[in-house]
């Protein structure tokens, strides 16, 4: 079922969560202890995030080095597969521009549409480790309003091979990012807008946004988006903090804030474990607040920790 249908159908907020593939040589058991203590809360779709290569220099005899491309978390669309197979829900491949041809992203979406998957995240992907720059492949895309064009076309049954006539139409429901506190390369917020709308305009039919400690900073962002006439489903993307030192880590690394109150009870705290619990108390306050302004799915970010999901969602669903 498409994501917007979930949401169309639903009379109260949904629950939802994204997962990572596991490491490369590591069972897919992993995946299923992560999803398993949720199953209670009835998620509505399950994301599964998508790696690009790293790469890693492996010397040679004579000095010199051999530049090996390397992808450990491979297994996004077979997990999805998975998902489907064995818990009957929704499962929502991100799908990226950096690592990917135009042609790659075609034969991705062939596979997907073939599985009955019917939902994709469309993102630009973060940029190879060590550059200061997002740079795509050759006859890659540029970013993602560029790569939803793609998926569009093929809904309507629009390939690369321009002398292909009848092609099959796909029926994905695209998703896109959005940034209440602005993209990180955007050069404010009102750009970073503009730049949604364009996605919006070109298909995508719901929108996810980064991690955000300060509700104000969603509702304000909604309501901005909504003036500018972006009218589609804005999931907001959620997740507690859980050690000290993502107070200082998470605002260079997703450029965002913390709020002064809460940066405070954590700077009082003297071990992990209790920035834990402060985390989750305040995660269950922005929650309850979302779901009270009627947010369409609560959509947390687990990083593996879904202990932690778990005890948020006991207290709000």
């Amino acid at each position: 079922m498409k994501i917007t249908d979930h949401i169309d159908k639903s009379k109260s907020t949904l629950f939802s969560f994204e997962i990572l593939p596991p490491l490369k040589g590591k069972s897919i058991e992993a995946i299923y202890s992560a999803i398993d203590p949720l199953l209670e809360f009835n998620p509505a779709f399950i994301d599964v995030t998508y790696h690009r290569e790293d790469f890693i220099l492996k010397p040679r005899k004579d000095g010199t080095y051999d530049r090996i491309s390397t992808r450990k978390r491979p297994g996004t669309v077979a997990i999805c597969a998975a998902i489907m197979n064995k818990y009957k829900i929704d499962a929502v491949p991100h799908l990226i521009c950096g690592g990917f041809t135009k042609e790659d992203t075609e034969n991705a979406l062939i596979d997907l549409n073939f599985l009955g998957i019917d939902n994709v995240l469309a993102l630009r992907g973060d940029n190879k480790k060590g550059d200061r720059n997002f740079e795509a492949e050759i006859d890659g895309h540029q970013n993602s309003l560029e790569l939803i064009h793609q998926i569009e076309n093929m809904n309507n049954g629009i390939y690369i091979d321009e002398e292909l006539i009848n092609g099959t139409d796909t029926a994905f429901c695209t998703g896109a990012a959005c940034y209440p506190e602005k993209h990180a390369d955007a050069p404010n917020l009102k750009t970073d807008l503009k730049f949604l709308k364009r996605k919006v305009d070109a298909g995508a039919k719901f929108l996810v946004t980064q991690m955000f400690f300060d509700n104000k900073a969603y509702f304000d962002f909604v309501k901005n988006c909504r003036d500018l006439g972006i009218n589609i489903p804005i999931i907001p993307g959620i997740k507690p903090i859980t050690k000290k030192s993502q107070i200082m880590q998470l605002p260079k690394i997703f450029n965002i804030s913390i709020p002064e109150d809460l940066t405070e009870a954590i700077d009082k705290c003297k071990t992990d474990q209790e920035v834990e619990q402060v985390g989750i108390e305040w995660c269950i306050g922005q929650c309850k607040e979302l779901m009270q302004a009627k947010a369409p799915v609560l959509h947390f970010y687990t990083m593996g920790k879904s202990k932690i999901i778990s005890a948020i969602a006991k207290e709000i669903f």
